[in-house]
């Protein structure tokens, strides 16, 4: 998927595609679905603490940010692939959605899922 392809329209993230590297909370597809989670004070305060998660993660950095959206590209430490990761918050349900997805290949081995579970824990807790 281009760049230009990813964001937020009408409430939804990008749709992911018919492959096993890409999970979303907005997902309509089981295998590609993970929960969405609560936060509680300000929408700023979220993104704020979602910034300083993805800064602390080696090998990713934020490319886009805007008032209740946060894109970043994580690139593998091997081969170099990189995968987008995206955060919209939901002011009105108070609730984060993503989407976590390989540019290329066809299967992750579960790396999209298992970033998204890491970076929900740290922002949980």
């Amino acid at each position: 998927m281009s760049k230009e392809q990813l964001g937020v329209k009408d409430g939804k993230l990008a749709p992911c595609p018919n492959k096993p590297n890409c999970v979303s909370t907005q997902s309509t597809d089981e295998k590609n679905k993970m929960e969405s989670y609560s936060y509680s004070g300000t929408e700023g305060e979220a993104l704020a603490k979602l910034k300083e998660i993805l800064s602390n993660r080696k090998r990713t950095k934020i490319v886009k940010e805007e008032e209740n959206y946060i894109r970043a590209e994580e690139t593998s430490k091997l081969l170099k692939f990189v995968d987008d990761i995206e955060f919209y918050l939901d002011e009105q349900s108070k609730t984060v959605h993503f989407r976590s997805a390989s540019r290329t290949g066809y299967s992750d081995l579960g790396v999209n899922k298992k970033r998204m579970e890491e970076i929900r824990e740290a922002f949980l807790n």
